[in-house]
């Protein structure tokens, strides 16, 4: 191990043509990324694969076309812009498996940035909010470079790294980058009471972060021995918590356990996160492993979606040929829950978007790609009411789903619908 003064000095390992790692989300380490980027004048042809980051992505710009290329495992809203499906590409795969592509050796890496919290009194650092990728790059990467950070949480479970593993490490004192809850509205809302009402007492719960999964967590309050098994955990959990509405109890996969991979959001999460044995904070292909999701009880699935047609098949992803997320941890979660005894997948969206375009749709839009097929498909629900597709035939489905979108769209919904089915 070799500590460094400055950042600079400890990205100086980087070579021509070398795959680096960036962790990612909360625990994007900005100060590594930024230093590399200084030094694009020396670099050709580096390779930066990462889930979505946070902060600047100026490595992505096409002035630094020469030095870097980028494979995004998950698109957020600071790259999306700069895609360009050739230097700037997104690699679409299951999170669950994205590990296997750094350990089998199919997207080998040369080096890892990490973003790790402080050695303890045993000289173990841990991987702080995002165990979750990040775990198989420190595991398998020849080098690691880390940025140390005593505002980094210190996290039970998997993320664990011994300070003489890490070759460079360079010490910083920076806040965690914060994201506050989103605003409910009367939208958000009304999905939320809607899937109160198909969730169970001792539910096994995946949740993922925005307005409608907080307003579901806010519609749990009177709900008893519900679990958490999930990719991605923030602040809306915190109150079910406190409650004593979410004790675990009736896991079967680490009962009386929290089971996380990442957590983004705001300064409470990341101090109720800090040293509590209650949180694992576990290796994603393990979380996500839908044989592993299936062993919990009635584990209860709420997933998002760009758009779904009158089929039942959901695009997540993108906007027609534009990509805007990725494939994530859906059909992972969504498998897994049909597994579960008693599980249930739910598929939660508005009826129209910020636009007021429909949102449930005759057909897909051009180049739109299916994450989630229409066979996985079980609930969907908006803010008028709730749809059971499974066992359904198509018309079964069509006319389900006509009943939850936005009313000034089912009758246009019906003729379409009519139209397709009629057709050769």
């Amino acid at each position: 191990m070799t500590r460094h003064a400055s950042p600079a000095e400890a990205v100086a390992c980087v070579q021509s043509g070398q795959r680096v790692f960036i962790h990612g989300a909360a625990a994007t380490p900005t100060f590594l990324v930024d230093a590399l980027v200084a030094q694009a004048d020396r670099l050709r042809d580096v390779e930066l694969i990462h889930i979505h980051v946070t902060g600047r992505v100026d490595y992505a710009r096409p002035e630094y076309a020469r030095s870097f290329r980028v494979a995004n495992l998950f698109v957020g809203p600071n790259m999306r812009p700069l895609l360009d499906a050739d230097r700037v590409d997104y690699l679409p795969c299951f999170l669950s498996e994205i590990p296997n592509l750094f350990r089998s050796g199919r997207r080998p890496l040369d080096v890892a940035f990490l973003h790790v919290s402080p050695p303890d009194a045993h000289g173990f650092c841990t991987l702080g909010t995002s165990v979750d990728v990040a775990k198989a790059a420190a595991d398998t990467a020849p080098i690691l470079v880390a940025q140390v950070n005593p505002r980094m949480p210190r996290v039970h479970g998997d993320g664990f790294i011994h300070i003489s593993r890490i070759h460079h490490w360079v010490e910083v004192d920076a806040p965690i980058p914060e994201f506050p809850q989103p605003p409910i509205g009367p939208v958000e809302d009304a999905i939320g009471r809607y899937a109160a009402q198909i969730i169970e007492d001792g539910a096994t719960l995946q949740m993922g972060i925005g307005a409608v999964p907080d307003a579901v967590l806010a519609a749990l309050a009177n709900h008893r021995h519900l679990g958490i098994h999930t990719e991605l955990m923030s602040d809306g959990v915190l109150g079910l918590l406190r409650s004593g509405a979410i004790d675990n109890s009736q896991k079967k996969i680490h009962p009386g356990k929290v089971v996380v991979g990442f957590v983004t959001g705001t300064r409470a999460i990341y101090d109720f996160i800090d040293d509590n044995p209650l949180v694992a904070m576990l290796d994603i292909a393990y979380i996500n492993n839908p044989t592993i999701i299936a062993r919990n009880p009635k584990v209860t699935a709420l997933n998002s979606a760009v758009e779904i047609d009158l089929t039942g098949q959901v695009c997540a992803d993108s906007v027609g040929h534009r990509i805007i997320s990725g494939v994530g941890g859906q059909m992972d979660f969504i498998r897994g829950a049909s597994l579960s005894v008693g599980g249930k997948p739910i598929i939660a969206l508005p009826s129209r978007t910020k636009r007021g375009e429909p949102r449930i749709v005759p057909t897909l839009k051009p180049g739109a790609g299916v994450v989630t097929t229409r066979q996985h498909v079980h609930y969907v629900i908006t803010e008028y009411g709730i749809a059971d597709l499974y066992g359904k035939t198509l018309h079964e489905r069509a006319r389900a789903l006509i009943g939850i979108a936005h009313p000034d769209d089912r009758e246009d919904l019906e003729r379409a619908w009519f139209g397709l089915a009629v057709c050769d």
